[in-house]
């Protein structure tokens, strides 16, 4: 790699030829404030903050979209950097609302921090307020336009990141904004719902919607039986909510913490991943041998599930009519749960912990009321959890561990690795590899689907077959795939896609991150909960055999094919 030497505040530094001087400021531990940069993202150098001074140059430059050369000697923190930087920050607040101690995103917004890192304390200016109307009609996402910088970030990670397009600039000046085409709300458009948007925003222009009080109010109602599940990737991500190390294996800790919110019942989503494992490897089997509808593709992400719909409606005969695990979850538990523990459905409440904000807009489709009812009747976000532990005033960090409840905890290390990019592939190679030929494997782990790569191929032995399998993560990436199936270049038999960066692990839901170390440190946490699991296989869960050998009889079985499969339908928005 080509180097070049620099200076910034004095400090002699080599760093690659291609670096920013904000990349390389960072490298030497130097702060540079920035809004409208990500590391992720194209940068963009529209907020001005992350100014600095570089020596024969005639003005201030933006350090995110500057590049570095051989000598550059650049300043980071003189006074005219720092008045330029403040003046900046206090135009933006001008004419923001200062709603702080009330916004969603309070001491979690980056326009707030860097203000008070600038150490402004009064605002010089008074600009005209905006006064754009709130777009609240979907399930899953608000966008409060009051709130919005012009950062530019949810257009380029809907555009590069998921390569859906929902957002772009419109008008100019004041009246800019960001918005879908012609100014629809986003129930119009076509939006997946995945967050990323969200999950990028610095501010509260884009948030998760809020279902917290309605969950405390189910909570205190004496005459619910309130239950609660929680997906795989929220007990490596959670503790990132509470102040702990990205990547904290906390699950013990959660289901002690949702016993003291009140929840009557707390299981684990990971039961219905091996539930989901147990039909959909079997539906795979039965198109691998019998002539079905090839490759086969997961269902469990329903931000990708949106986008198929959406964008790709004539190959959705390739998408396995498994519900995902959420909503087999929520079927079985106004249903099974509710006749074993002989509770009427009508008065269970079912919750679910996601890291998604798509499980949101899943939870009330139509489709989704096998039981008679809403199968699953709210839906929070790892963020939501964490708010409403730090609300209730727990000491999450003081918690003991505590099990999950019997049956609907009891859950295999397959089942919580659906939680990462490829864990659904890996947990059905486990299971279809030994139903198909009948004997256990010598080594369970497939590593040639693991890993942040956007789109892996791998060629598995499974007895006599070979099979051809792909795992894609994040939307641009399953487009990738979804072209070559429409062209006839794809010779896969079985393809798993999730809609967000690196899996679940990097939902639309998930506690704040800016970085790539982030989502590995959490999918080294969920194959290290694998690892410690007494049981790793779907198909060795116990309690998923009796549910089999008491109840549903078998997979695709005529209960089965009810209650935990569905068909999906092309979505036809803007």
């Amino acid at each position: 790699m080509d180097m070049v030497n620099i200076t910034i505040d004095g400090q002699k530094l080599q760093v690659p030829k291609t670096s920013t001087i904000l990349e390389a400021a960072r490298t030497a531990g130097v702060t540079v404030p920035s809004l409208c940069y990500h590391p992720e993202l194209r940068p963009e150098g529209a907020c001005r903050v992350c100014v600095v001074e570089v020596a024969g140059a005639r003005s201030l430059v933006a350090s995110c979209v500057y590049p570095v050369s051989e000598g550059m000697v650049v300043n980071t923190n003189t006074p005219a950097v720092r008045e330029a930087r403040k003046t900046v920050v206090e135009l933006l607040l001008a004419n923001h609302p200062q709603d702080c101690l009330s916004c969603q995103k309070n001491l979690n917004c980056e326009l707030q921090t860097i203000a008070s890192d600038l150490g402004i304390r009064k605002i010089r200016f008074d600009g005209e307020k905006k006064n754009h109307p709130m777009d609240a009609a979907n399930p899953s996402l608000v966008r409060d336009q009051n709130k919005c910088i012009l950062c530019g970030r949810c257009i380029r990670a809907c555009s590069e990141r998921q390569g859906v397009h929902v957002y772009s600039f419109a008008n100019r000046g004041f009246n800019t904004t960001v918005v879908p085409a012609f100014n629809q709300g986003l129930h119009e458009v076509a939006c997946t719902f995945c967050g990323q948007c969200a999950s990028v925003c610095p501010t509260a222009a884009i948030v998760e919607k809020d279902d917290t009080q309605a969950v405390w109010k189910a909570i205190s109602d004496p005459t619910k039986h309130v239950v609660v599940q929680t997906a795989p990737a929220v007990r490596v991500a959670l503790g990132e909510a509470l102040g702990m190390e990205s990547g904290s294996i906390v699950t013990g800790k959660m289901v002690a913490a949702l016993r003291r919110l009140g929840f009557d019942k707390v299981f684990d989503t990971d039961f219905s991943a091996d539930l989901t494992i147990m039909e959909e490897g079997s539906e795979f089997i039965e198109r691998l041998t019998k002539g079905g509808t090839l490759p086969m593709i997961t269902s469990c992400s329903p931000g990708w599930v949106n986008f198929i719909e959406l964008m790709y409606p004539d190959l959705l005969d390739h998408l396995s009519t498994a519900k995902s695990p959420q909503q087999m979850f929520g079927a079985l538990v106004k249903t099974y749960y509710a006749e074993k523990v002989n509770v009427d459905p009508k008065d269970i409440v079912s919750v679910s912990i996601m890291p998604c904000t798509a499980k949101k807009a899943e939870a009330v489709r139509e489709e989704m009321k096998s039981s008679g009812y809403q199968d699953v009747d709210y839906v929070l976000t790892t963020r939501e959890l964490g708010r409403m532990i730090k609300e209730s005033g727990i000491d999450f960090n003081g918690l003991p561990s505590e099990e999950y409840d019997a049956p609907l905890g009891i859950a295999t290390g397959a089942g919580v690795i659906f939680g990462a990019t490829g864990g659904v592939m890996e947990a059905a190679l486990r299971t279809v590899s030994e139903v198909v030929t009948g004997k256990e494997l010598e080594c369970i782990d497939f590593h040639n689907v693991r890993g942040l790569t956007g789109v892996k191929e791998a060629a598995v032995k499974v007895g006599d077959l070979t099979v051809k399998v792909a795992v894609a993560h994040t939307l641009a990436n399953a487009r990738l795939l979804l072209d070559k199936i429409r062209k006839g270049e794809a010779d896969y038999h079985f393809i798993e896609i999730m809609a967000c960066p690196g899996g679940c692990i990097g939902g639309g839901g998930q506690p704040y991150s800016t970085c790539a170390d982030i989502r590995q440190k959490r999918v080294d946490a969920i194959y290290e909960c694998d690892q410690c699991s007494t049981l790793r296989k779907s198909h060795e869960n116990p309690a998923v055999k009796e549910l089999y050998d008491t109840w549903l009889g078998k997979p695709l079985g005529e209960k089965s094919h009810h209650l935990l499969h569905t068909h999906y339908h092309p979505q036809k928005r803007c």
